[in-house]
């Protein structure tokens, strides 16, 4: 499997949402505790592609982020319980005062494509088993604007194949196995 992904995103899609949303990349102060852990080789992308931004947090393992996880998925508890023991801590993207990532920017994210942790790339999608499925997320212009996960697909330049490969990859990069 090859960790280079090519993806012809419309960056308007992502600038249009920057200048008017709360987007994929804000999170409520008191939401932070459930946003998406960062493994050690995306934070290496993440600070090689903009060293001067001190970029990452470390989040205790809450019994409502376990929770979620575990939501998301189902078939790997055990695997969570050992990768993400409670009261433990996890590390996430940094955000401001206000819940935006400290990589946004009035253009989009700031860092790279190639760069960017794994959940960013595939926002909204999500993998549930053999079917391909969509986050509603109120906040997301790609969600405002479609109906389906096919015209999601369509406006982010994406396919199928490119997502399922992205969510392998970042269950690799949290020591999961490749399929659900």
């Amino acid at each position: 499997m090859t960790a280079s992904i090519s993806t012809k995103i419309d960056p308007t899609v992502c600038e249009r949402c920057a200048e008017k949303y709360d987007t994929c990349c804000h999170a409520d102060p008191q939401d932070i505790e459930l946003c998406f852990p960062l493994s050690d080789a995306e934070w290496a992308k993440v600070k090689a592609a903009a060293p001067d931004v001190s970029g990452a947090n470390d989040v205790i393992n809450t019994p409502e982020f376990i929770k979620t996880l575990k939501r998301l998925f189902p078939h790997d508890g055990l695997k969570i319980d050992t990768q993400f023991p409670a009261n433990e801590t996890h590390r996430v993207l940094q955000s401001n005062e206000k819940g935006y990532c400290v990589y946004l920017t009035e253009q989009g994210c700031r860092l790279p494509r190639e760069a960017r942790p794994w959940f960013c790339l595939l926002f909204p999608f999500w993998v549930r088993g053999k079917e391909l499925t969509m986050f509603t997320a109120q906040g997301c212009l790609v969600c405002r604007e479609t109906d389906t996960v096919e015209e999601s697909l369509e406006l982010l330049g994406m396919d199928k194949p490119q997502v399922r490969e992205l969510f392998a990859l970042l269950r690799s990069a949290w020591g999961f196995d490749k399929g659900e």
